[in-house]
């Protein structure tokens, strides 16, 4: 029987078996940013021990990084003082570190793929909840707390028990108007926020075989969400034309023994795993979040639930909360629901193709005077892109706030933040209450093209009204 790329990553990163049946597991790549490293540093430094491999980690800013005004010092002391310890850091260490001055600065889990960092058949590990965004590599990539960040920086190692492997096929055509947003809430609601504790989640069938790389780092990127601790797509020939010629890849006879390599590691055709989900690509719809829990999750044109018609206490109860902290009604429609906020971008959905598909649609159009829309890339280099095609400028000639690279609004640790109880159309990955930096804000998740619906129309919308997507484009 063969293996699935899971089972080939992890025996050929396991170190060893600990005394409590733990893996010690081999850390290929460690990417590290300002928030959860510096406490991490400070142990290394009571321990008297230095990084074991400085050349497998890399370093950026991005959870506390401003986006209108990004020049230092900050205005918030704590968010200079930890860029400014993040940089001392990666001197002292010797790790390469992606500064605002650098040209290369962004989000982790955009910088990692962009630069080339993120390989398939690869362990990769963050002190981020989104790592499992690299899995669309073809890597196993953990989040991680503070104290395993240590543990990687100075041994290359940490300890983990090994999961099951759940393989989720999507097979079929997406209608106009689907995204690989609301593939994924789709996923995340049948399956539940705790379905995937303790699995790997292997994604397929056809439409992960003909997503774009971005598209599969969006899915993989909210994998958490549902409860698993990573996510994955077997590489292919479009992981490997993504990869090729980027900065940290192997190049010439070297990238050729590479592709050999990455073929390999990719599941084989008669692998097991300890489940199997199949999804109809044709019954996933626009979908959006409508409470406090990513699998809170709804189609566009549904009514919200009503806590009446629950029988379980428990479920009543939750959702009962959900509404009362959304300000929603039970059975009514979410469509038409007032929005203050709109938030374009994050590591779920602040790449180039999502601002690509956005300004498809909203040229002509303005976003609605009461609603605050805001545009943020990923990184530095996803700006320029932007730049160099123009897009920086049909979103500002919409009404948005084009910004620089960063978190930004998703976690609301800068100064981009919700006040009061606003709701905000966001593309961002959590929903949670206070999540979006006001413990009264509300947050609805949805795809890039959803969030500019609500944008110009100023209300919960299905875009496929509002821009005619699925509609021939005139020439």
């Amino acid at each position: 029987m063969g293996q699935n790329l899971f089972q080939k990553v992890w025996d050929a990163h396991a170190v060893r078996t600990l005394s409590n049946g733990q893996t010690q597991l081999l850390i290929g790549t460690h990417l590290i940013h300002e928030v959860t490293s510096p406490q991490a540093f400070g142990m290394l430094r009571d321990l008297g021990l230095k990084v074991k491999y400085p050349q497998r980690t890399f370093a950026t800013v991005d959870h506390i990084v401003p986006t209108d005004r990004q020049e230092e010092p900050f205005a918030d002391p704590l968010a200079d003082a930890m860029i400014k310890e993040l940089r001392t850091n990666a001197e002292e260490f010797g790790i390469t570190y992606f500064d605002l001055e650098s040209g290369k600065q962004g989000i982790v889990h955009v910088v990692g793929p962009e630069e080339g960092i993120t390989q398939p058949g690869t362990t990769i590990a963050c002190g981020d909840s989104h790592t499992s965004t690299h899995g669309a590599f073809g890597a196993i990539a953990f989040g991680i707390g503070t104290t395993q960040v240590r543990d990687v920086l100075a041994t290359q190692t940490m300890a983990m028990s090994k999961l099951k492997v759940r393989r989720i096929n999507v097979d079929g055509e997406l209608p106009p108007g689907v995204y690989a947003k609301d593939v994924i809430l789709d996923i995340i609601k049948t399956l539940g926020a705790k379905g995937g504790i303790g699995f790997a989640y292997e994604y397929g069938g056809s439409v992960f075989d003909n997503f774009s790389m971005e598209e599969r780092m969006t899915v993989c990127n909210m994998s958490i969400e549902g409860g698993a601790r990573c996510g994955y797509v077997n590489p292919d020939e479009t992981t490997f034309a993504y990869l090729k010629g980027r900065p940290y890849c192997p190049s010439g006879a070297e990238w050729d023994a590479a592709v050999a390599n990455w073929k390999a590691v990719a599941s084989d055709p008669d692998a097991e795993y300890d489940d199997v989900i199949n999804i109809r690509a044709e019954d996933i719809e626009p979908s959006v979040t409508w409470g406090i829990s990513v699998d809170h999750g709804m189609f566009i044109n549904e009514n919200l639930p009503d806590p009446e018609a629950i029988e379980d206490e428990a479920r009543k109860a939750s959702v009962t909360e959900a509404l009362e902290h959304m300000h929603l009604a039970p059975g009514a429609p979410i469509k038409g629901t007032p929005v203050n906020v709109a938030f374009l971008g994050s590591c779920t959905n602040g790449r180039l193709s999502d601002f690509q598909e956005v300004a498809k649609y909203i040229q002509g159009h303005r976003v609605a005077p009461n609603v605050k829309a805001i545009a943020v890339p990923g990184s530095q280099i996803v700006a320029r892109q932007c730049r160099e095609e123009g897009l920086d400028k049909i979103f500002e000639e919409a009404g948005f706030e084009w910004r620089g690279a960063g978190c930004s609004m998703c976690l609301a640790m800068n100064p981009d933040k919700l006040v009061g109880d606003e709701l905000c159309a966001s593309s961002s990955n959590r929903n949670f209450k206070g999540r979006q930096g006001s413990p009264t804000g509300r947050t609805v998740l949805m795809s890039p093209v959803m969030v500019a619906a609500a944008a110009v129309t100023g209300v919960i919308s299905d875009a496929r009204e509002v821009f005619h997507v699925g509609d021939p484009v005139p020439a």
